[in-house]
């Protein structure tokens, strides 16, 4: 493995996924691949990405459902859509909006 980077995104940030048709807040970071090995080996191996870099779980959403999905930092754009997002567990871990972050709950606003 190669040099631990700096996570380009934060908690709290809405992001959409580079490829596919989702997008989402972030509620955690792992700054390198901590998965199962398994979860790993079932993305196409010519989608893989690389274990050395930034992780992050989402409360996702796509237009038929809510979910929780890993992420690894390359296949991440920022979402500056403004548009709501619907997830029933945003409660659980943010107290609201404060521009384009959701505020992560037990936190002030900064």
């Amino acid at each position: 493995m190669g040099e631990i980077r700096s996570a380009k995104f934060r908690i709290g940030q809405i992001v959409r996924h580079r490829v596919f048709p989702f997008r989402g807040v972030i509620f955690d970071v792992d700054p390198v691949f901590a998965n199962t090995e398994e979860w790993w080996l079932s993305i196409p191996e010519d989608m893989r990405p690389s274990k050395d870099q930034p992780f992050y779980h989402l409360l996702a959403e796509n237009d038929e459902s809510e979910y929780v999905a890993y992420v690894s930092e390359q296949n991440l754009v920022a979402d500056t859509s403004e548009e709501p997002l619907r997830h029933p567990q945003l409660g659980d871990y943010f107290d609201g909006r404060d521009g384009d972050l959701y505020v992560a709950r037990g936190r002030g606003l900064n």
